[in-house]
């Protein structure tokens, strides 16, 4: 299964605590400046467009169109939620945009997607939406199947519920294999919709960022080349079949690329910032995702349980 699973403290995210350690503790040669910026961008957007080739857009046949309905809503509404929510909370810069497209879709890798597109963005930002995201997906990954064994709940259900709101997909793995193989594989069926809505939530937040601006909408729905890109591939690789051995070696080139953007982007990050600004980007997310559990238990019995 070709997935950008991104769990808590996997090489990305070893990444990012260690390029933080170092970049906090030893003063980095001036002459690295260009290259380290380099590797936290351009390498950051590598890594998302070799994640295009792992999504397909007929998994959402999969699911049936009422699961893939409630899918939607949910995804779209968690986005706009969290936009606006973010400001309630003060999150600092783009924490609470970037945590709630982790929340939504699929955790660090939809991170990793928008980040670039970002205006202004500090490098803090990124890192505390990650370590919120990976945090909380691992707390609701021990939590849920614990919570709901003994609802008696058909595996469809519990698919359902566990796919639609945990964070990554080794979270939804890991919660719904818990429990059973036949909620695991429906759980993994669900997150795999979520998973493909990356490319509308990538166009719908910013639309939401650029809301406002006195900018045309062809504008504001003006994709940077490296989601584009990611557009494209994600459309070819649903109506072709894409022969293995790619498939492996652009898996294997994105997570490197990935991990090494993180190192990089934490060697950027201040230690005192990050802790200064986390404990709210942590309230946020806990907010933001006992929001999404109500709304994805609220979608079951008023769409998809119909």
């Amino acid at each position: 299964m070709l997935l950008f699973d991104i769990c808590t403290m996997n090489p990305v995210m070893w990444a990012l605590l260690g390029g933080i350690i170092v970049g906090n503790i030893f003063k980095l040669p001036e002459k690295w400046s260009k290259w380290v910026g380099l590797a936290s961008t351009t390498l950051l957007e590598y890594s998302i467009v070799m994640m295009a080739f792992g999504i397909n857009y007929a998994n959402f046949g999969k699911t049936g169109w009422l699961p893939f309905l409630g899918i939607v809503i949910i995804v779209l509404a968690v986005l706009w939620i969290s936009f606006h929510l973010s400001r309630k909370f003060n999150c600092p810069g783009s924490t609470g945009v970037l945590v709630g497209f982790g929340t939504a879709i699929c955790g660090s890798s939809a991170i990793a997607a928008l980040a670039p597109s970002i205006k202004n963005q500090e490098k803090e930002d990124v890192a505390i939406a990650m370590a919120v995201v990976n945090l909380l997906g691992t707390i609701g990954m021990l939590a849920i199947p614990i919570a709901i064994m003994d609802m008696n709940w058909l595996n469809e259900k519990i698919g359902f519920f566990i796919g639609a709101s945990l964070h990554s997909v080794g979270n939804v793995a890991g919660a719904g294999y818990a429990i059973s193989e036949e909620a695991g594989n429906a759980a993994i069926a669900i997150k795999m919709a979520r998973v493909a809505m990356l490319t509308p939530g990538l166009i719908f937040i910013k639309f939401l960022l650029n809301k406002g601006e006195n900018i045309s909408l062809r504008e504001q729905l003006k994709l940077p080349k490296y989601l584009i890109a990611f557009v494209i591939i994600t459309v070819i690789a649903s109506f072709i079949e894409i022969p293995k051995e790619i498939l492996s070696i652009t898996k294997f080139a994105g997570e490197s690329f990935l991990t090494v953007a993180m190192a990089a982007i934490g060697l950027k990050v201040s230690f005192t910032k990050l802790l200064n600004s986390g404990q709210r980007g942590l309230k946020f997310g806990l907010v933001l995702f006992a929001i999404q559990l109500a709304l994805v238990v609220g979608i079951w019995y008023l769409v998809v349980g119909l």
